[in-house]
């Protein structure tokens, strides 16, 4: 059992992109890395064997608030934790709830103590506080588990920015009391994240990111970001982050986005990346692709019978055509739901797989500003 280990391998002459590699007691990970999101304990339409062998996953992401309430504790920890329950063994990162508290502004309030909330499942409540969420966690078994805090609205005025931060931060002193009282569970060592916080505000941002760096963790992430606030303001605030934070620590930015926000957020020198984007967008009929976005619903596309995508290895890029997965679409047929999900995810980890390629082999910048431009034309 050791601590989460970054060893930086190269950096881009031209930008602050980097290449690295993450060591977890589940295996290594190389960065930049995307994480498929598998809220509930699954990716939404495809299977583990799926994510190793066609999507090329090295880590996934499991969400504590979807754990907590389906299937609970009791049974993850009878299962003997989250890996043993969905036969993965590979690393897992848990998201502590605090987006999904968040988004149920309606149904929860936040105090001092922490935030309780109604279940979207049976309207039952429940408190969620910084020692329960450590707590929580350690059942679910992430290797990578996160601190709980308030992620204020993007447009947030200062003021409200500055008491979130505040609170956000007594409670990440809460969150290390605890996770350094409990020990690890199932024999392998699990790994605290910090989380920046502070909205659009320069020197909230500055202040949480020292305060965050002092904390010495493993690993920090930046969070509130893409919740609203404009794209060149999310750029601003997330170039910032990186320029203060730890140089020698992998950096994760929470919950973005689209292939080019991607792109962009490894030029600022983050380290990992996770969305429901890739899986939500597909089972809607967004494919994202190396020429351009294709909306497969449309008409144009019914007698297309050429490959989804040749221009990077996939099992079903390179093996269905546009028309068929058209058709299952359509039909809704669920083969199509995954042959959309596993494309769009396999996309996603050859994106960043081809990012750390040209950031070793040192022409990271000019493939980086081309391929921006070419991801967001809608074809």
């Amino acid at each position: 059992m050791a601590a989460l280990t970054f060893k930086l391998e190269r950096t881009d002459k031209h930008s602050s992109a980097r290449a690295g590699e993450i060591t977890t007691d589940h295996g290594k990970i190389s960065t930049p890395v995307f994480m498929p999101v598998g809220t509930a304990g699954s990716v939404k339409a495809v299977s583990q064997q799926q994510l190793v062998n066609d999507v090329k996953a090295q880590i996934i992401l499991g969400n504590t608030y979807h754990l907590y309430l389906r299937p609970g504790l009791q049974t993850l920890e009878l299962a003997g934790g989250l890996h043993k329950f969905n036969a993965w063994n590979k690393p897992i990162l848990t998201d502590s709830g605090g987006f999904q508290v968040f988004s149920l502004a309606k149904t929860r309030k936040i105090t001092e103590e922490g935030a309780l909330f109604q279940s979207h499942i049976d309207g039952s409540r429940h408190l969620f506080t910084p020692e329960k969420v450590m707590d929580i966690q350690r059942i679910i078994g992430g290797d990578i588990i996160m601190a709980f805090d308030e992620c204020p609205p993007g447009a947030s005025e200062y003021n409200y920015a500055k008491s979130s931060l505040e609170l956000t931060n007594r409670w990440l002193d809460r969150c290390f009391k605890r996770f350094n009282e409990t020990g690890d569970k199932y024999g392998y060592t699990q790994n605290l994240f910090p989380i920046v916080q502070g909205g659009i505000h320069k020197d909230l941002r500055i202040s949480s990111c020292e305060f965050v760096s002092s904390k010495n963790a493993t690993g920090n992430a930046i969070g509130g970001l893409s919740v609203g606030e404009p794209t060149e303001k999310m750029y601003e605030i997330c170039a910032l982050c990186c320029e203060h934070l730890p140089q020698n620590k992998p950096r994760y930015l929470m919950g973005v986005g689209t292939p080019w926000n991607i792109l962009e957020g490894i030029s600022m020198g983050v380290d990992m990346f996770d969305c429901v984007m890739p899986t939500r967008n597909g089972r809607n009929a967004m494919l994202f692709t190396s020429k351009g976005i294709v909306n497969i619903d449309n008409k144009k596309w019914e007698h297309d019978f050429s490959v989804i995508d040749d221009g990077f290895e996939s099992p079903v890029s390179n093996y269905y055509s546009k028309a068929y997965l058209r058709h299952l679409l359509k039909s809704k047929e669920y083969l199509g739901l995954t042959i959309a999900s596993i494309h769009n995810l396999a996309f996603y980890l050859w994106l960043t797989g081809e990012a750390r390629s040209r950031i070793i082999n040192g022409d990271f910048l000019s493939w980086k500003n081309e391929m921006v431009k070419k991801l967001q034309v809608r074809l």
